[in-house]
């Protein structure tokens, strides 16, 4: 188990707009109002399309140990999700990891639960950021699991870069 005090800096309340890039609003958000690590305790949203990893059964493993997982593309969807923000001091950029429920509507919200890979919003994403000002929160590729990226606690005393 890994865990650490968090130090809390600002909270927001975030809309993203009709038919944008899910990931690319998130992004921006980030950049524009300098948040490089944040829990996402909740977002509810509506997709047009969205891609999610169909399975967590491990089948297939390219040549470097990778997990290749397999996936389903879904449109026209209700979801709630929650998540967490790393951020990646070297490529400079945020490292978001996303979970969803999503509720398929023309199959009387029939449900998938799993990693969000991609999406784009219908109508409305309306989410909770709480930024984390401390300890730095990075994402670690462990080459035991896949070389599966593991979010970590790296210390009290630094601070994002």
């Amino acid at each position: 188990m890994k865990s650490a005090e968090l130090k809390i800096g600002r909270t927001f309340g975030v809309v993203f707009e009709h038919g944008k890039d899910f990931f690319e609003e998130l992004d921006s958000f980030c950049r524009e109002n300098n948040v490089k690590q944040a829990f996402i305790p909740m977002f509810m949203a509506g997709f047009s399309e969205a891609e999610l990893i169909e399975s967590a059964e491990i089948k297939n493993v390219d040549s470097e140990g990778n997990v290749l997982w397999s996936k389903v593309r879904l449109e026209n969807v209700d979801v709630l999700g929650g998540g967490t923000i790393a951020y990646d001091s070297i490529n400079k950029t945020i490292q978001p990891h996303i979970h969803v429920s999503v509720g398929k509507k023309t199959q009387s919200n029939t449900m998938y639960t799993c990693h969000l890979l991609s999406a784009k919003v219908m109508y409305l994403t309306e989410m909770l950021v709480i930024e984390i000002v401390s300890p730095v929160m990075q994402r670690i590729v462990n080459p035991d699991l896949y070389n599966i990226a593991l979010l970590s606690f790296l210390g009290d005393d630094e601070n994002v870069e």
